[in-house]
């Protein structure tokens, strides 16, 4: 653990923040931006601890430790997907699960006949294949920050130690169906990760970030509400899970999005920094709790102030508002304009679906459905009721009947909602 740590003057929530590094830390060119070194290194000297979870090897993520001065600031490696853990202050292996030769040797068999497709492994110094003048493999060593390649007439016979991975590389029309395929022949035996088109990671049963970042928390006394985790892939799925606060990159697979907390900005943009920045180092001030005069002073140089629209009632589930019949709503015939009440409608759900946001989430109107049914005329005011008719994690459905003065229905809506992460 970080020894700068003291909990007198600590002043985050989390203790832990493990991340991703292809995709997430590093950007599309495999560096870390200065600003995002900078944010990792100031939360470092606060007392937090680093925690880098990544499909490389270890040879490949130990460079950004050592950038990061992890072994100074007690942080650790989870590489390998999390097949393997490691101090970095020391070099102790925490945790480790390995594939069985005799698996490995299976999968090499079901592979080898498959044009376009080869397999490759590792060992603690270097990358183990068959063809190192692959295009793929070479991608990977470079990855690695340049890890040698060993080229090997069978590579069966070359590994002599169980291995923590193993990797299936080329084309994406060729892994794609290969994929469902060794899904189902090894089950409860292997896993598989897609972490990029012309790759796919092959770890243990059982082995994840996730998995072992709950291992990690457990050795280090901690719980999962004092752990941030980043990532933009599927094998960061079951890490931003396990976390207190799980954060996807804008960059991030929609998957990974659907499950994270908060969706910051892309690994192009520094969204490390811009996440750190704003939930750890700055945080917004706290905001001012939803209320009708806060909703009203809001429309302020909008459209709703434009058509006179004016929220008379705000609780969860349920809105009122009304809006006069008038020069600014009204048809040339003098009657309500239809898109009056269409706007009137989106207005009511929008206002809705924010009293029922977390503080991460936002809201965006979607679709809008709506039967015109009697007139009003100039000089009448209607009012707009809107009631939630489906809350879900990801979207909301309205309905909103808007009234005459002496209550008869003029139109009747329906209004769709998506429920979206901040960025």
């Amino acid at each position: 653990m970080n020894p700068k740590y003291s909990p007198k003057d600590y002043p985050f929530p989390y203790r832990i923040l493990a991340f991703d590094l292809d995709g997430t830390v590093l950007d599309d060119e495999k560096k870390m931006h200065p600003s995002t070194y900078s944010a990792l290194m100031e939360v470092q000297r606060a007392g937090m601890t680093l925690v880098i979870a990544s499909g490389r090897p270890t040879y490949g993520c130990a460079p950004i430790a050592r950038q990061l001065q992890m072994d100074k600031y007690g942080g650790y490696l989870m590489s390998y997907n999390g097949g393997k853990i490691t101090s970095c202050v020391d070099g102790q292996v925490l945790g480790r699960k390995t594939i069985p030769t005799k698996v490995v040797h299976e999968l090499y068999d079901a592979i080898k006949d498959r044009e376009g497709v080869s397999m490759i492994t590792y060992t603690r110094e270097e990358i183990i294949a068959e063809n190192k003048d692959n295009p793929y493999v070479q991608a990977e060593s470079k990855v690695d920050f340049g890890m040698p390649i060993r080229e090997v007439a069978s590579l069966p016979d070359a590994i002599t130690r169980a291995p923590f991975k193993c990797a299936l590389v080329g084309n994406k029309e060729s892994l794609r169906p290969l994929k469902v395929e060794l899904e189902t022949r090894f089950e409860r035996r292997l896993t598989f990760f897609v972490s990029a088109e012309h790759f796919i990671e092959v770890v243990p049963t059982g082995v994840d970030k996730g998995y072992s970042l709950d291992f990690l928390l457990q050795d280090l006394h901690l719980t999962r509400k004092e752990t941030i985790a980043v990532g933009d892939n599927y094998n960061d799925l079951r890490m931003l899970q396990v976390a207190g606060l799980g954060v996807a990159m804008a960059n991030a697979t929609e998957a990974v999005k659907r499950v994270a907390d908060y969706v910051t900005l892309s690994n192009n943009e520094d969204g490390i920094r811009h996440f750190i920045n704003k939930h750890l180092l700055y945080p917004e001030e706290k905001e001012e709790p939803i209320s009708v005069d806060l909703m009203n002073r809001m429309q302020k140089n909008t459209l709703m102030e434009s058509l006179g629209i004016t929220v008379t009632k705000l609780a969860e589930g349920y809105v009122e508002a009304t809006m006069p019949v008038d020069r600014r709503t009204r048809q040339p015939m003098g009657i309500l304009h239809g898109g009056a009440s269409l706007a009137l409608a989106e207005t009511l759900a929008g206002y809705g679906s924010i009293m029922l946001l977390k503080n991460n989430e936002i809201q965006v109107g979607m679709q809008v459905s709506g039967n015109h049914i009697r007139a009003a005329h100039e000089g009448d005011v209607v009012k707009g009721v809107a009631t939630i008719i489906h809350r879900g994690r990801s979207t909301h459905v309205w309905n909103v009947d808007i009234f005459s003065e002496t209550d008869e229905v003029i139109c009747s809506v329906r209004v769709l909602n998506s429920i979206l992460k901040k960025r």
